[in-house]
């Protein structure tokens, strides 16, 4: 244990002492709040930022000339000239555009607007809402039917509060929160499985293809080396992400005092997040990300030793990452649509998979205590087979040179005896 021990600070302390670590701990804080300061900094200034555009209709119909009202930065004017000439004005004005309106209107992508610039879709929406609520008036003049009755059936809305009723009574389910909550947490575990998983495996690569692997086996056994390797540079993993969580927490709190009101923005933001039991939350992220990471590692470790060089990881890498990156593509499209469907239950039960799948069911509540402890279960037993198998493969591999491994290769180097 003392080794195993040894090896863990020897990983720890030799990776947390780099420059890339240390500048790494700063940047991405700087960068989420260089972005938050952005984004509110643009919505703040929208309307300055916008410039006035000013759209010059030509109704060959005459069914809606008059009847534009200006909107926020768009300008509606009624145009005298031919189309042609209204075109050529075009070149010398990007702040202008024209609305054609041909005679049969009605008739699919007749109606046009040009510009010497894309139109934005704030601009198009505007003219397709206002010409459709014309042309609707328009026939409901023409079948005697009052146009008051349709603006009282477009002002009529209804607004659905999703609620969850528990023990203690009833609370606001923030379906949105918790989505981008799950989304989050999936993501934020595939990409650290497969950064600090490569970490592993590039740092037995590098011993083993240095021969410094031959040095300390005549004094560590092979699965005390692998272990240590797994749990320093897992342990690297956790102090960056802590640092990460600590400082944007900071940096974000910053950005909202600087950038929100009272009930709106970041207040607003931390107000729907303390409706989400993020001790909970926090918890099982900490369990998924350490087992799934512990379970990954191990096969990547296996993978370092069976070869010679990174580029030869590939063949490898694609099975062993394949069930990570299914469960990812399911959980950002499918997953957090149905967290309960038959398929995300039995996706946050397998290992390989249960890492990402069961973060994404967490956040919307509702998962079963007994799903939750026998997923835990299987992470754990999943971790260990993983680590035997993969303990037996890094014995024979750290030691093999110059010879290319296969699949066959690898499955007599775990039957090998010691």
């Amino acid at each position: 244990m003392k080794k195993v021990l040894l090896i863990i600070q020897r990983e720890y302390v030799t990776r947390v002492r780099k420059k890339a670590f240390i500048i790494m701990i700063f940047v991405v804080p700087l960068l989420l709040l260089g972005t938050t300061t952005i984004v509110g900094m643009l919505a703040k200034n929208t309307q300055e930022l916008s410039s006035q555009q000013v759209i010059n209709v030509i109704d060959e119909s005459k069914a809606f000339t008059g009847k534009f009202h200006d909107a926020k930065n768009i300008k509606f004017e009624a145009s005298k000239k031919s189309f042609n000439d209204a075109k050529a004005d075009l070149k010398d004005n990007e702040d202008l555009s024209i609305l054609f309106i041909p005679a049969d209107y009605a008739k699919q992508d007749a109606v046009q607007i040009l510009s010497k610039k894309k139109p934005s879709f704030t601009l198009t929406n505007e003219v397709e809402n206002q010409m459709n609520a014309i042309a609707a008036t328009k026939i409901m003049a023409e079948h005697s039917i009052d146009p008051e009755i349709l603006k009282t059936i477009n002002s009529t809305k209804v607004s659905v509060t999703a609620k969850e009723v528990t023990k203690t009574g009833t609370k606001d389910a923030n379906v949105g929160a918790s989505m981008g909550v799950g989304i989050a947490c999936a993501i934020i575990i595939y990409m650290s499985l497969f950064i600090y998983g490569a970490q592993v495996m590039r740092g037995v690569i590098e011993e083993k293809t240095s021969r410094i692997i031959e040095v300390i086996i005549s004094s560590v056994k092979p699965f005390q080396l692998m272990l240590g390797k797994i749990i320093g540079v897992g342990l690297v993993g956790l102090t960056q992400f802590g640092a990460w969580i600590i400082l944007s927490i900071i940096s974000t709190k910053i950005a909202g005092q600087s950038f929100s009101g009272p009930g709106t923005g970041m207040v607003g933001f931390l107000g729907v997040l303390a409706t989400i039991p993020f001790g909970y939350i926090l918890g099982c992220f900490l369990f998924y990300f350490i087992s799934g990471y512990l379970l990954y590692s191990a096969l990547f470790a296996a993978v370092g030793s069976a070869v010679d060089s990174e580029t030869e990881t590939q063949q490898f890498m694609f099975p062993i990452t394949l069930p990570l990156l299914f469960t990812y593509i399911l959980s950002v499209s499918v997953l957090f649509r149905a967290p309960d469907s038959t398929l995300a239950v039995w996706l946050s039960m397998i290992p390989f998979t249960a890492p990402i799948a069961m973060m994404v069911r967490v956040p919307f509540g509702g998962v079963p205590d007994w799903q939750l402890a026998l997923s835990m279960v299987l992470m754990v037993a999943g971790f260990l087979f993983t680590t035997y198998v993969a303990a037996r493969i890094y014995r024979v591999g750290v030691l093999m040179y110059g010879k290319k491994a296969s699949f066959k290769e690898l499955a007599k180097w775990f039957f090998y005896k010691e």
